[in-house]
C-alpha cells in the first residue's frame, strides 16, 4: 500500500455521499482514509477505510479506452461468480456516473491475506518446500476456475467462445499497431506466424486471462489455501490453454536470462518452483487436458503481455499518466516480442537464448 499518487486522488465528499446512498456507511461525516495499491499496471485500485470497515474501489486509469477497462463488465462478473467460484471477491456496488469521482467505478469487499508479490517473497524468504505448496494450491485454483459452471451463475453471455482464438490473435495484433511507438520487427513476425499457426479446435471454459502469483490472496503462510483471486478485468469465455499461455509468459525461472528476469520480476525464480515445461505437465495432469500447440500458446502469452505493456507505455508517452513505472515499458515490449520470436524459431518454451 502507498499514499495516493499525484493526479489519481479520489474526491472525498461525493465519494462518501455515494457510499452512504448505497448503504455502505452510516454517516457522511465519518473520517475516510484512502490509500492506493502499488502493484499492478492497469486499473487503479484503492483501499477505503471508514467506520471500521474496509472496501476496495476499482476505476480505470485516465485516458484509457473502455476495452479492457470496463468496470461494468468486471462488476457483472464479480457480483455473480462468487456463487459458483467462492474464491472470487464479491462486488458490492457499481456506477457509471462519472460525476462521483470522474470515472465509472465499483466497490467490492476487501479480502485479507498474503499477496505474493516479488517484494513480499523476498521479505519472507520462503523455503523450496513452501513454493511446492504454493504452486500446488495455485494450480488447483487455476484448474478449479476452468471447471466452473459459468452458465449456472448467469455468465453464459460473457463472451463468444467459438472463434475465440482467431479473434484474439487478430485483435491483439490490431491493438499493438494502434499503440505502437517504436519499430519492433519481431512484433510483425510474431503476428504473421500466429495467424498461420493458431489451433482451430479447442475447449471452452471461463478464463481469467491474468492468472499469476500476485493476483491471488493466500490465507496465511502455510500456503495451503487461496482465499481470493484478483483482477478480473480480462475474464471471458474461451480456450483455457490461452489462459495457460498467458500465465507461462509471467513464469520466469532462475534458468532464464537476466534480460527476462529483470523485466518480469516474479517469485517463480526462487528454488522450489517448477520450470515452465514442468508447470505445463502439472496442469495437464490436474486438468486432464491434452496440451497441444504449446509453442503457440506461449508465444501468444508473450505477445499479449507485450501489447499490454505497449498500451500502458503509450498512455505515458502521450502524457495521460505521470507514473514513472511506465517510462521504460517500450523496452519491455521489445524484450517480450523478441522472446516470442525466439520461442517460435526454437519451438520450445524454455532455454530461448
Amino acid at each position: 500500500m502507498q499514499q495516493v499518487r499525484k493526479g489519481e486522488e479520489l474526491p472525498e465528499v461525493p465519494l462518501k455521499q455515494y457510499l452512504l446512498d448505497n448503504q455502505l456507511i452510516e454517516d457522511v461525516n465519518s473520517e475516510l482514509n484512502v490509500t492506493q495499491f502499488s502493484n499492478g499496471f492497469s486499473n487503479l485500485t484503492y483501499l477505503l477505510e471508514i467506520e471500521n470497515k474496509s472496501y476496495v474501489l476499482r476505476r480505470p486509469p485516465a485516458g484509457a479506452v473502455k476495452r479492457g477497462h470496463d468496470m461494468g463488465r468486471e462488476y457483472k462478473i464479480l457480483s455473480r461468480l462468487y456463487k459458483a467460484f467462492p474464491k472470487s471477491p464479491k462486488a458490492l456496488t457499481y456506477t457509471e456516473n462519472t460525476e462521483v469521482i470522474g470515472a465509472s467505478f465499483y466497490v467490492m469487499e476487501k479480502v485479507d491475506g498474503i499477496i505474493l508479490t516479488m517484494r513480499e517473497a523476498k521479505k519472507r524468504q520462503i523455503p523450496s518446500e513452501g513454493y511446492a505448496q504454493i504452486t500446488d494450491e495455485w494450480l488447483n485454483t487455476f484448474v478449479e476456475l476452468h471447471r466452473t459452471d459459468y452458465e449456472a451463475v448467469g455468465l453464459g453471455d460473457l463472451g463468444r467462445p467459438v472463434g475465440y482464438v482467431e479473434r484474439q490473435v487478430t485483435n491483439w495484433g490490431k491493438q499493438y499497431l494502434k499503440a505502437a511507438t517504436d519499430d519492433i520487427p519481431e512484433a510483425e513476425k510474431v503476428m504473421a506466424w500466429m495467424q498461420e499457426n493458431q489451433p482451430r479446435e479447442y475447449d471452452h471454459s471461463l478464463i481469467h486471462n491474468d492468472f499469476k502469483y500476485d493476483n491471488v490472496i493466500f490465507e496465511d503462510d502455510s500456503w495451503s489455501k487461496i482465499r481470493a483471486v484478483l483482477d478480473w478485468e480480462m475474464c471471458t469465455l474461451g480456450d483455457p490453454l490461452m489462459d495457460l499461455g498467458g500465465t507461462l509468459a509471467y513464469w520466469t525461472t532462475k534458468e532464464d536470462s537476466e534480460i527476462l528476469t529483470k523485466n518480469l520480476p516474479s517469485p517463480t525464480i526462487f528454488p522450489g518452483n517448477p520450470r515452465r515445461r514442468e508447470l505445463v505437465e502439472m496442469y495437464a495432469q490436474k486438468s486432464g487436458r491434452d496440451i497441444r500447440h504449446l509453442t503457440f500458446y506461449y508465444a501468444y502469452g508473450l505477445f499479449k503481455l507485450a501489447v499490454i505493456a505497449q498500451q500502458i507505455y503509450y498512455r505515458y508517452h502521450k502524457g495521460y499518466t505521470t507514473d514513472e513505472r511506465f517510462a521504460h515499458l517500450n523496452f519491455a515490449t521489445q524484450v517480450l516480442c523478441t522472446m516470442a520470436w525466439q520461442a517460435i524459431q526454437k519451438d520450445q518454451i524454455e532455454d530461448l537464448f
